[in-house]
C-alpha cells in the first residue's frame, strides 16, 4: 500500500513510480474528490497509465493506500504528543492537527465505507491509531481535564464527526471546523456530567467502516 508495501530489494524505478503515483493521487483526490480518473493521476505523476494499474489494480486499492498514509500521519502526530508536559493541551493539539488534515482533503468523506477500506492493513493501522490516542486520552483523564468514560476510539471517531458537521461550510469558510471542535472539547471536559448512556465502541476493525466518522 504505502512504502511499507514495497518488497525489500525492489527496483529503484518501482519505488520511485509508486511514490510518484501516491503523491499525485493524494493531491488530485484532495483537490477534486474521488472522481479523478486513473489516467489523470498517471498524467500528473508523469508515468504510463499501465504502470498505475501494475501498482494499484483498482481505484479502491489506490484509495486504501492513501487512507493508510493519512492514518500513519495521524499516528505520528499522536506519538509526538504522548509525552507532552500538558496532557490536555496535547489532546487538543492532536485533534486540531487531525482536523486540519481532514479539512484539506476533499476525498476523505467520499471514501468512507469503500470496500477497499476493509483491507486488514488499513483496519490494523486505525486500531493502532486508537491505541496511541488512548495514551493521550488516559493522560488527560489522569490530569482531570477529560471525563473518565472517554476512550481513544471515541476521540478518533469524533474527528470524523466534527469534519462531517463542518463539511457543508468549508468551501465558504475553511476554518468552520474550529467552532465544532471547540464545542466537542467542551463536552469532553464536562467531568461533572452523568455517565454516557452507551458503552464505548468495540475495536474499529469490527465496525462496518473503519474510518473516523463512519
Amino acid at each position: 500500500m504505502t512504502d511499507r508495501a514495497i518488497a525489500p530489494g525492489a527496483r529503484a524505478d518501482m519505488v520511485r513510480n509508486r511514490r510518484l503515483l501516491l503523491a499525485a493521487a493524494t493531491e488530485a483526490f484532495a483537490e477534486r474528490g474521488t472522481e479523478v480518473s486513473m489516467g489523470e493521476i498517471a498524467q500528473r505523476a508523469g508515468i504510463a497509465k499501465g504502470t498505475v494499474f501494475r501498482h494499484f489494480p483498482t481505484k479502491n486499492d489506490l484509495l486504501a493506500a492513501i487512507t493508510l498514509q493519512l492514518v500513519d500521519g495521524l499516528v505520528d502526530t499522536a506519538e509526538a504528543l504522548r509525552t507532552a508536559d500538558d496532557p490536555a493541551a496535547a489532546l487538543r493539539a492532536f485533534m486540531t492537527a487531525g482536523l486540519e488534515v481532514l479539512a484539506a482533503d476533499r476525498a476523505f468523506c467520499e471514501v468512507i465505507g469503500r470496500p477497499s477500506l476493509q483491507h486488514a492493513e488499513v483496519r490494523g493501522a486505525i486500531d493502532h491509531l486508537c491505541d496511541v490516542v488512548d495514551v493521550l486520552t488516559d493522560r488527560a483523564k489522569a490530569q482531570g481535564a477529560v471525563r473518565s468514560d472517554v476512550t481513544g476510539a471515541d476521540i478518533v471517531l469524533l474527528l470524523g464527526g466534527i469534519h462531517q458537521t463542518a463539511r457543508p461550510l468549508l468551501e465558504q469558510d475553511p476554518q468552520a471546523w474550529r467552532r465544532y471542535l471547540a464545542l466537542a472539547l467542551d463536552g469532553l471536559c464536562n467531568t461533572a456530567a452523568g455517565a454516557l448512556p452507551h458503552p464505548p465502541p468495540a475495536p474499529l476493525r469490527q465496525a462496518p467502516s473503519a474510518l473516523p466518522g463512519a
